[in-house]
């Protein structure tokens, strides 16, 4: 995996949360999004907030971590606890790792990498994403996804062209949020208005791809690789 884990923190206590920030900005794998000291505040905020894992403590007032993460359907969970006696529930719940406090930076570090491995499986292993689009609540399943752009109706929407080619428009969703549920081995974006499936590349140099896919004048349709995501791109297809 390429990109970052965006990540929260939930910890009650603020000498342990601030402690906690520091050893994750430490790690070059992982982009802090927001931490947090209450846990009322964290189930209202997560909810609009992208991120793909949490680290949280385990025993707080009002609800305790295990409580939190039963709640946090499809997320990826690191407990941090003093209290070794709740391994054996955590782990219950398939979290990724359970980290004994005092926390140790190689200790969290290796917590991490598992859970890169795990969300890298994740990625690979699901077929469909599941998506708000103008026609409803629909299954758009991988293989059948080849291009995204921006809409130009209105900028929070994408469209997307399936291999059918027929159109669906993605509902009020970012490229940040589409770069992270897609596989990232299947899908690359190119630059700041579009998203293309590696498949559909057939020649690309450093500005431009030529894809398979043809325009309204039968010619192979062109696609412009901008400078922010030509290295990321060229990585990528291992230039």
């Amino acid at each position: 995996m390429n990109t970052k884990l965006k990540c929260l923190l939930l910890d009650d206590e603020l000498p342990g949360l601030t402690y906690l920030k520091m050893l994750c900005e430490r790690i070059p794998e992982l982009n802090v999004v927001k931490a947090f000291n209450r846990p009322s505040v964290f189930l209202t905020e997560s909810l609009n907030i992208d991120f793909d894992l949490c680290i949280l403590d385990i025993e707080m007032p009002d609800m305790n971590g295990i409580q939190i993460a039963g709640l946090l359907k499809g997320k990826l969970v690191i407990f941090t606890t003093a209290h070794k006696e709740y391994a054996a529930e955590a782990f219950d719940l398939e979290v990724v790792d359970f980290v004994r406090k005092p926390i140790q930076l190689e200790r969290l570090q290796k917590a991490v990498h598992k859970a890169m491995r795990q969300l890298s499986e994740t990625k690979h292993t699901k077929k469909y994403i599941h998506l708000n689009t103008d026609q409803g609540k629909s299954l758009i399943f991988f293989d059948q996804l080849c291009h995204i752009k921006a809409s130009g109706i209105d900028s929070r929407d994408k469209d997307a062209l399936l291999r059918d080619g027929s159109k669906i428009c993605f509902k009020n969703i970012t490229f940040e949020k589409l770069q992270a549920i897609l596989p990232s081995d299947m899908f690359y974006r190119i630059n700041k208005q579009e998203i293309i499936a590696l498949d559909i590349v057939q020649h690309f140099s450093f500005e431009k791809i030529i894809s398979t896919l043809f325009d309204e004048q039968n010619k192979p349709h062109m696609f412009y690789l901008s400078e922010v995501y030509r290295n990321a791109f060229l990585e990528k297809v291992k230039l």
